[in-house]
């Protein structure tokens, strides 16, 4: 099986519409929405305007960790219309790099785009932002109205359950028999959260965002973020649209990152996390019973994490969507899966990308999906082909990347993968 459509063309458009034998016709529209390139173009997301355009946002440059010129693009699709229109910076800041962006669409039907600033390269030092826009329907960029630094200031409650996450596990390390070298990188990694649950300074940077921001109740406004530092998770809370922010109790665990919310029919939330921690490989897991100010124990779910981004929604019909990759090694596949019953089980499985292993294998990864106006799905991800070898002694060609656009239906993903 063979989903990479486009490794030739840069914007081929691939429809794939299928008679069904009962309700809604499948259907597969896909495009990229620029064409490949050498540059580093990764971590979208996308969005629905309320006139029914497509927005999609990512960050793009020579590589956040050794250089200074990354920054955040967007383009538009026009309802209505195939191709995407030109690219535009939505976030620069000068001799910074800015990366993670992510946005959302307020019950004040305003716009709203957050990211980090990465003070020195390092994921450490990543300092929040948001910019908020009321007019961004037009060509080009959203015009900004608000642009702030968004302040995560988590205190003594954090401080509290890092240590005793601390403590149990150090307990936990003495009470079993690990593997030497096992042992001696997990009291490294103790020790030094030990340390830096104690350091203000520490504590406030580093945080970033990745999957759409929740609205809860179109009152409470709840941003997922997570720390490569802490390689966990924390909740950024505001009830007055960004007037004051307060954070939730840590999602403490075994590199446990960015964070997909959902709420379930019962009021709780429900987020599923990528696995940074050793194997198993499974999406980790929380609930809140509180509108998201404590968080449950994490655990592992039985979903196969290779340690990439992965984001979770609840349709109008109740259902759930999940797009992953749904391996324990690699990013050269792609699904989308759909749950009827909250995430019990997920009994419908789809892939948007797969790539047998080998020497060519892409990389599609980082998805961001949302649910139209018209009951479809739209997803962006980033699209990645692989370095390929070109002779004995030759150099590898350089990969070629770009941000890809699918829309699809849930028709289509329970039609499951061609045999």
């Amino acid at each position: 099986m063979k989903c990479s459509m486009l490794k030739t063309a840069a914007f081929l458009i691939v429809p794939f519409l299928l008679a069904s034998s009962g309700g809604e016709a499948p259907l597969l529209e896909a495009e990229l929405i620029f064409p490949l390139e050498h540059w580093h173009n990764h971590a979208s997301c996308i969005v629905q305007t309320p006139q029914g355009d497509l927005l999609v946002c990512w960050f793009h440059g020579s590589g956040e960790r050794t250089a200074d010129d990354v920054k955040i693009e967007g383009a538009r699709l026009r309802r209505g219309v195939k191709s995407w229109g030109p690219r535009f910076t939505m976030a620069d800041t000068p001799g910074y790099p800015d990366t993670n962006c992510a946005m959302f669409i307020d019950p004040q039907r305003r716009l709203w785009l957050l990211w980090p600033t990465i003070l020195a390269n390092e994921w450490e030092t990543a300092l929040m932002k948001y910019k908020i826009s009321s007019s961004y329907e037009d060509q080009g960029p959203p015009k900004w109205e608000v642009s702030e630094v968004l302040h995560i200031t988590p205190g003594k409650v954090f401080e509290e359950t890092v240590l005793n996450f601390v403590d149990r596990e150090e307990k936990r390390m003495r009470d079993f028999a690990f593997p030497e070298e096992t042992r001696k990188r997990a009291q490294a990694h103790l020790s030094e959260l030990r340390t830096h649950a104690t350091e203000k300074l520490y504590r406030r940077l580093g945080w970033m965002t990745r999957a759409h921001p929740f609205v809860l109740d179109a009152k409470r406004l709840i941003v997922p973020l997570y720390s490569d530092g802490f390689s966990f998770s924390l909740m950024a809370i505001t009830d007055d649209w960004g007037q004051t922010w307060h954070t939730s109790t840590p999602l403490v665990g075994a590199g446990n990152i960015q964070p997909s919310i959902v709420r379930r029919r019962d009021g709780s939330l429900y987020t599923l996390m990528r696995d940074n921690g050793p194997p198993p490989k499974r999406l980790q897991q929380s609930e809140s019973r509180d509108r998201g100010e404590t968080w449950s124990e994490v655990t592992d779910s039985d979903l196969p994490n290779p340690g990439s981004g992965a984001e979770i929604i609840s349709l109008k019909n109740g259902h759930w969507v999940l797009i992953s990759n749904d391996t324990e090694r690699g990013r050269n596949s792609l699904a989308v899966q759909i749950s009827d019953d909250e995430g019990k089980t997920w009994k419908w499985t789809r892939h948007l990308e797969y790539d047998p292993p080998g020497p060519e294998v892409g990389s599609y990864h980082y998805p961001s999906i949302v649910q139209a106006a018209d009951g479809t799905l739209h997803a962006s991800y980033s699209y990645f082909l692989g370095k390929k070898d070109v002779g004995k002694d030759a150099d590898r060609l350089p990969a070629q990347k770009s941000i890809k656009h699918a829309h699809f239906n849930e028709a289509w993903v329970m039609r499951g993968d061609p045999r």
